[in-house]
Parts: structure tokens; C-alpha cells; sequence
């Protein structure tokens, strides 16, 4: 009999599954976005049960071919990330994202490292939560295949102006803003700062409009839970 595999892993989200079990999302670095039945360990003190929390690096074995999985084994893959407040509620955010965006079994490394590096930020508590978010939002819209070319004009495929005013079309890109379009508009300088990575007022507004238009793409018109938690 084969040895059983290791998926290094974190919980994106548990809930009760019967009496006993919990049914549990992970993000696995190797296997993408798996559900599994973690049996028996709802009403137990065990260490199978305070690992199924969510922000811990975990290593899992699964067993079952069907899409939903059984958990056999888990152990903690490291120490937790201690979060609190905002950068809670923005982990919170990057989970309910992928278990909503992600199709299952879809594998992606530097997405599972994109997702490491955004809770060690988090966790360091330095006021940018924000600009976290539209990095890793940023990495999963191109995981998606939906990452326009930020500084050309989809529509007249000229570069982009600092001194323009432009607005971001789902599947087609940036393009020059009408002149009867106040809302949802932003200046060309925030897109080329957002680009270079230069996080000013302007390019983190920019990044917020553009991201929540091309993740509708993706979401529909269903709310994200832990959006109500930001109000």
C-alpha cells in the first residue's frame, strides 16, 4: 500500500456536519481548494479539533475520491498568526474570497504563497491592510486569467495619461473615462502608481475600484459575508 501523502494546508472555514463532524475547507499548497469530513471531533478536547482553525499552517492526509473528502490526519504545520481586529476581519475577507473564487482541486504555488505572505503582513499589524488585500486580490484575478494591462488603454490601445480620467470594463480593461462618468472613475497617475507599487491615496483608491468591478466577475451578485464585518 502506497504511503499516505502530506498536502501542507490552512482551514479557509469549518462548519458542523451532524453530530459529531465538522465539514471543513482547506487551501492546500498541492491540491488547491479541498473539502473534507473531519469525523468524530466536534464534541472532542483531541488536538484534531483545535487545529481545524483557521490562520494556522496545517499538514493534512485525505483519503476518498469523491469531491468530498474524509481527513484522516492533521498536525500543526507551524505557529498560528495572531490577528486581531481589522487585520482579522481581512483574513477573514482573503478566506471567504478563495473559498468563493477558487474552483476546487485547482492547484496554484504562488498563490498559496501569495496567501502566506498576505496573513504575515496582516499579522504585523502595519496599517496598511488595505493595500494586502489589492496585492493578493491582484494575484488571484491573474490566477483567474482577468489581469488587464493597467497601462494601456484597452479601447484606443494608446498608453495611459497621468492627467486623464479613466474607468476599468470587466474582460476588456482600463479605457478613457466619458466625459459624463463621475462615478467609479479614477486618474491615470493612480493607475501608474499602482503599477510601480507606489501605494498612494490615489493608487489605493484606484486599486479598490478596479478590484471589486473584476472580482463582480467572479462573485456575482451574491455578498460576501465578511465584507459586513468592515462597517
Amino acid at each position: 500500500m502506497p504511503e499516505a501523502l502530506w498536502l501542507d494546508a490552512y482551514v479557509l472555514h469549518r462548519r458542523s456536519y451532524r453530530e459529531t463532524s465538522y465539514l471543513v475547507d482547506f487551501f492546500t499548497l498541492s491540491g488547491g481548494r479541498v473539502s473534507a469530513v473531519a469525523k468524530g471531533v466536534k464534541n472532542s478536547k483531541s488536538d484534531r479539533k483545535s487545529l481545524l482553525q483557521p490562520f494556522g499552517p496545517v499538514r493534512i492526509q485525505l483519503s476518498g475520491k469523491s469531491e468530498l473528502r474524509n481527513l484522516n490526519q492533521i498536525e500543526s504545520g507551524g505557529p498560528s498568526h495572531r490577528l486581531a481586529g481589522k487585520a482579522l476581519f481581512c483574513a477573514m475577507y482573503l478566506n471567504e474570497l478563495i473559498n468563493r473564487v477558487m474552483p476546487a482541486g485547482l492547484a496554484s504555488e504562488a498563490l498559496f504563497t501569495h496567501y502566506q505572505q498576505a496573513l504575515g503582513l496582516l499579522s504585523e499589524q502595519h496599517q496598511m491592510e488595505d493595500v494586502v488585500l489589492r496585492q493578493f486580490e491582484f494575484a488571484l484575478l491573474e490566477e483567474m486569467g482577468l489581469l488587464p494591462d493597467w497601462l494601456n488603454d484597452a479601447a484606443s490601445d494608446q498608453p495611459v495619461q497621468s492627467d486623464q480620467w479613466y474607468i476599468f470594463v470587466a474582460e476588456q480593461g482600463v479605457m478613457a473615462a466619458p466625459a459624463h462618468i463621475q462615478r467609479g472613475r479614477f486618474p491615470g497617475q493612480g493607475l501608474i502608481d499602482m503599477t510601480e507599487g507606489n501605494w498612494t491615496q490615489a493608487a489605493r483608491k484606484t486599486a479598490k475600484i478596479i478590484t471589486r468591478q473584476a472580482l463582480h466577475l467572479l462573485l456575482g451578485d451574491k455578498p460576501l459575508k465578511s465584507r459586513e464585518l468592515f462597517r
